[in-house]
Parts: C-alpha cells; structure tokens; sequence
C-alpha cells in the first residue's frame, strides 16, 4: 500500500535539503519558508492524487476512472438502459472483469440476486422418459419442452428506486424488469428457451 506524506512531511524534507551557508538560512530569509511550504502543499497534493490514481487501477474502488474503464470493457452494458445510475455504472466494470460465466441454474440465480430479487429459483422442465418418470412427480413437460426452464423471481424487488438516487422516467417503488431479462437471455444457453415468472 502507498505511504500518503502530507505538507509538513514535504516541507520539512524540503529544508532538510537545503543548502548550508547563511543565503539559505530561514531566519535571515522568511520568504525561502513561504516557498517552501507553497512547494510542499503541491507535492503533498501530487502524492495524494498518485495514491489515487493506485486506488483507480482496482475495479473495486474505482469511482473516478469508470468512463475509462467502461471504455475498455465495452460499457456501458445496454441491459442497464439508456442511462444507468453512476452506482450500477460502477458495479457493471467491476462484474464485467470479476464475471466467469456459467450454465448452471445457480448461475442464473447469482444473476437474478445480483439485480435484487433475493428469493429467486429456477425450474428445470423435464420430458418424461422412461426409467426417470415417476407417478405424481411435479415439472414434467412434453417431448418440445425438454429444453426449456423457468426463473422464478420470488416476488418483487427488496430495494425500490426512491427519490435522490433513481433517474428521471424512472418508476418509483419498483426496479423494471428488463435489465434482468435482458442478463438472463443474453447468458442463457443457445438451444434453451427460458421464461422469467414473475410472481
């Protein structure tokens, strides 16, 4: 981790590499002071933004850098919307370096948790088949169902949008549905048809 040094620190190893001899000394010289402490509260600033800048290079901290980092990693993602909040700005660089991708039901759950819906499940249809089915055995679909499954959503979202933090046309009480849908079909398998159930 960077060591952050502050204006005195600067201004006190600024005199320490001050010359000898009676033409550098501070008292007889006020105004070398005055320079010295303008120079220190610039390098004091300079180790501050370069501390900064070290914070910016990790997803996890970025706040300053997201236009770049979007730049990068082609977003902002259009599952968001036309114009995302700064938070889910910086959510989506994060998840796009961090994200391995995945087919499994809970994939696609970690995705639905992820866009606020904690209680969520995915069904997975099954074509009836000899030595698998069984009498009174629930989500057995037809022989054109085998690819199919349903994601339960688990109600509505734990967190609304609310005023000071949601953009204008934006509905209150509710997040829309269609960053979800749109994260959910783009990850899901080609030959799978999925249908999202929103209870």
């Amino acid at each position: 981790m960077a060591v952050l040094r502050g204006v005195a620190q600067y201004r006190n190893q600024l005199r320490s590499l001050l010359p000898s001899g009676p033409a550098w000394e501070l008292e007889r010289l006020p105004e070398l002071d005055q320079v010295l402490q303008g120079v220190a509260a610039e390098l004091a600033r300079l180790d501050a933004r370069a501390v900064d800048l070290i914070n910016e290079m990790d997803p996890a901290g970025v706040s300053e850098l997201v236009p770049d980092w979007e730049r990068v990693m082609n977003l902002p993602d259009p599952c968001l919307g036309a114009t995302p909040l700064y938070d889910d700005r910086r959510l989506a660089v994060r998840r796009r370096l961090l994200a391995v991708g995945d087919q499994s039901a809970a994939y696609f759950v970690q995705i639905a948790r992820s866009q606020g819906y904690p209680d969520a499940t995915v069904t997975e249809l099954r074509v009836p088949r000899m030595g698998r089915s069984r009498f009174g055995q629930a989500h057995f679909g037809t022989w054109k169902a085998q690819f199919m499954w349903i994601l339960n959503t688990g109600g509505r979202l734990s967190l609304g949008r609310r005023y000071g933090a949601s953009y204008w046309g934006e509905r209150f009480g509710m997040n829309p549905g269609s960053a979800l849908e749109c994260l959910i079909h783009r990850s899901a398998p080609a030959h799978t048809q999925v249908y999202i159930n929103y209870d």
